[in-house]
């Protein structure tokens, strides 16, 4: 038998993928030892498995690679080119396993999160304590913005985690709720609002010019939602992309504000500001959500931060 000739091989076919690498380990193992069964022991599997990785192997190629004799095992010429071949592979692979693993490491000790306004002010603050004390070396890169900000970053890679406000969740994120929260209908202790006896109605809120969040923000889709019926909003007296100049603006008696009650509470608990009782069928309470690209599995740091959430919540 010419040794550079396959022995039964048959006819060469398009190879379609790559080899297995454990294969062709084996193959730079028989080149190394001169020998299928050391080659076996140094792969820590039995000789007749490595005997069969090597059968299916050549099938594979359409080539004879090694050829068995009394003393060990011979590379045909096409063997040696393969093994040379499978050595530059092998280090390529070898190099990829361990990059991979150092931007896992580095994965894991950083968390970018994105969160809309009121979750970042009111509750994320005591979340990510709650991480640090459990994982002290982890970095988080916080960005602020509005739900549909937070969505986008998501989206484009720029977030590992996001938290959102709105009433809605995309459906290519998926999510799940870390709290609950309502809007509520506030104004200075001296506006006439704050004397009614009678509860404000969606009409009447839909027909009153008030100071509101920007759009995009979850606030001012909730509101947008709930006054649907009565084609509401009307165009604010002042719109803002934060919220504290807004309660400022309500502060001085300007006009009514739609704010979370998370972000208005101290205020009023304090006197400052006047809640305004509005019809039931006003409706203004929310889910926040966490949200996160659907499929992707989430780091370490990411599930702690969601498991704070989570015990907060349940407190």
């Amino acid at each position: 038998m010419a040794i550079d000739e396959p022995a039964d091989a048959g006819p060469a076919r398009p190879l379609g993928r790559l080899p297995d690498l454990g294969a062709l380990q084996l193959l730079v193992l028989v080149a190394e030892t001169g020998s299928l069964g050391r080659a076996a022991a140094r792969l820590r599997i039995s000789q007749p498995t490595a005997s069969e990785r090597m059968r299916t192997l050549e099938r594979r190629l359409g080539l004879q690679l090694v050829v068995r004799t009394t003393t060990g095992s011979q590379l045909t010429t096409a063997g040696r080119m393969v093994t040379d071949w499978s050595r530059r592979l092998l280090e390529q692979a070898d190099a990829m396993v361990e990059g991979i693993e150092a931007l896992r490491t580095q994965q894991q000790g950083s968390l970018k999160v994105a969160a809309s306004l009121t979750l970042a002010e009111q509750l994320l603050p005591g979340w990510l304590a709650a991480l640090r004390e459990g994982r002290p070396g982890v970095h988080v890169a916080l960005r602020v913005a509005n739900s549909d900000q937070v969505v986008q970053a998501l989206r484009n890679g720029e977030a590992d985690l996001g938290f959102i406000e709105g009433p809605w969740s995309p459906p290519d994120l998926t999510a799940a709720p870390v709290g609950r929260d309502r809007l509520v209908i506030v104004t200075a202790p001296g506006h006439p609002w704050a004397r009614r006896r009678t509860p404000v109605t969606g009409e009447e809120l839909a027909a009153t010019p008030l100071l509101l969040r920007e759009s995009g923000s979850g606030t001012r889709e909730t509101l947008e939602r709930a006054l649907r019926p009565w084609h509401g909003p009307q165009v604010p007296v002042l719109e803002l992309g934060s919220t504290a100049p807004l309660r400022a603006a309500a502060l001085s008696g300007v006009a009514p504000a739609v704010l979370s009650e998370l972000a208005v509470r101290q205020d009023l608990v304090d006197g400052r500001l006047m809640e305004v009782a509005h019809d039931p069928e006003l409706a203004l309470a929310r889910t926040l959500r966490a949200v996160w690209p659907t499929g992707t599995r989430l780091s370490e740091p990411a599930m702690e931060l969601l498991r704070a959430a989570g015990r907060a919540t349940a407190d």
